[in-house]
């Protein structure tokens, strides 16, 4: 018997000795990976969390406005990031469940360079644009000042930015989903410390906050650059795997599009935002700036839950990924339907939380006045009021791209910001005012739910079906 013969005919033998990934309980391998994606997620989130709490604190909401006219280049950050780091993971995942180890290290050395010239390239065009792409972000003359000093050093961090998200999804798929986690939190414990010492004690205000953002940054791409060059497990960095593959780079391209969709869909949904806000803000007693800071603490805040689900979705990828290589429908199931439990759960907490003491929540972010006070609890509860439907948009998003399935799941990712968020944002407000903008945040996340919802049901029709051929074979 041919070697080739034995691996098709003793698939999880062979797979059980060379990945857990195709043997382990599902239950055990998802809380493995899931929990440190999770954490990287919320990590993440407390990044822009952090600035906002200290910089309320220590320079005022005009301080926080700022920060939210720069939240559109996080967003483009990961969606080039996540264009590249969940194509190129989804892909490996896939490589590694077929036993095509080589091509999976390839795959690792696309991604390494196509990020750094991603990260150049934004950070090159950031700084030459400067002004202009914040007046484009909604920057007003009352926070301009602000949001240069923030973006203009954000800016510079871009490229290790752009590497530690790419490299972080990376590992998870090399059988590392704790050191992605390590190296985001270490860069957050590092941003906790520097905030504070750089806003208060050096008095270097929101460039002090941006400073010690990027310093983090460059600290957690560091930590994964060193693992991939010295301790990767299936793939580490090697010359002859850096050459540029047309078909591998197109493969990452298309997995990672609908990652790349979701977060390029949340910069345009950030910048039509903040430039409502300010409009309408300006035409009621709220005024644009206390629209625009108190909107971007609740943002922040719904970064917070879906973090959750973010990490859930994304830390389920490799094991669907390598069981779809590996051909176990069953065990895709499997870690489909806990996933999407898992995150639904979470999620209605979290929003159980935002609709019953959003007081309690917005005085982190230090103390304002009464007109700033009433407008953020009412955003938060109706803004967010539909936000439990995203556990398992998320997850169903992810299981497509994971699956090999990328035109789905662009569908998906379009769906909520782009095709329903922007267009009720740009409409509502011409009927209700600056209230419109927070009803279209509900009516876009339950009308999205409903949409994700069908094509689940639809896609556990055919997994059922796929795990019934597969048992038929084995009689």
């Amino acid at each position: 018997m041919s070697k080739a013969m034995s691996r098709i005919e003793q698939p999880n033998e062979i797979r059980k000795d060379h990945n857990p990934l195709g043997s382990e309980p599902i239950g055990k391998l998802l809380k493995a990976f899931a929990l440190p994606s999770v954490i990287s997620m919320l990590v993440n989130a407390v990044y822009n969390i952090v600035d906002q709490i200290f910089i309320g604190q220590g320079v005022g909401y005009f301080g926080n406005a700022a920060t939210t006219v720069c939240f559109p280049i996080v967003s483009i950050v990961l969606a080039v990031a996540t264009l590249i780091g969940a194509g190129g993971s989804a892909y490996a995942a896939i490589k590694l469940g077929e036993q095509r180890e080589e091509e999976a290290q390839h795959t690792l050395g696309n991604v390494f360079v196509l990020s750094l010239i991603s990260g150049i390239l934004l950070a090159v065009i950031g700084l030459v644009f400067l002004e202009p792409i914040l007046l484009l972000f909604g920057a007003t003359d009352a926070n301009m000042e602000y949001s240069i000093q923030y973006a203009s050093i954000i800016f510079l961090g871009l490229p290790f930015s752009v590497l530690s998200i790419s490299l972080s999804n990376m590992a998870r798929t090399d059988g590392s989903p704790a050191l992605s986690m390590y190296s985001i939190v270490i860069g957050a414990l590092l941003n906790c410390i520097l905030d504070p010492l750089y806003i208060f004690v050096f008095e270097w205000g929101v460039a002090g906050a941006a400073i010690a953002t990027i310093s983090s940054q460059i600290l957690s791409a560091v930590v994964l650059l060193i693992y991939f060059w010295k301790k990767g497990k299936a793939m580490q960095f090697q010359r002859k795997y850096m050459r540029w593959n047309p078909q591998i780079v197109s493969s990452i391209l298309s997995l990672g599009i609908s990652s790349c969709i979701t977060q390029s869909a949340a910069a345009i949904m950030q910048i039509i935002l903040n430039n409502s806000l300010v409009h309408y803000g300006d035409l009621c007693e709220v005024s644009g700036d206390v629209a625009l800071s108190a909107m971007g603490i609740v943002l922040k805040i719904s970064m917070i839950i879906v973090a959750f689900c973010i990490g859930i979705g994304v830390g389920s990828q490799p094991i669907m990924g390598y069981n779809k290589g590996a051909n176990q429908p069953k065990r895709i199931k499997t870690t489909y339907v806990l996933a999407i439990t898992s995150s639904t759960i979470i999620v209605l907490l979290g929003w159980a939380l935002c609709e019953i003491i959003p007081e309690v929540i917005l005085k982190l972010f230090g103390n304002a006045d009464a007109n700033f006070d009433a407008f953020a609890i009412k955003a938060m509860r109706i803004y967010l009021f539909g936000i439990f439907t995203s556990g398992f948009q998320i997850v169903t998003t992810n299981y497509f791209q994971a699956t090999g399935q990328p035109h789905k799941a662009s569908i998906l990712s379009m769906l909520r910001q782009l095709l329903l968020l922007i267009p009720l944002i740009l409409i509502l407000p011409q009927f209700f005012g600056l209230d419109g903008i927070l009803y279209a945040g509900a009516i876009a996340d339950i009308s999205s739910g409903v949409i994700v919802l069908i094509f689940a049901l639809k896609e556990i029709k055919k997994l059922n079906a796929w795990i019934a051929s597969e048992e038929n074979k084995q009689l």
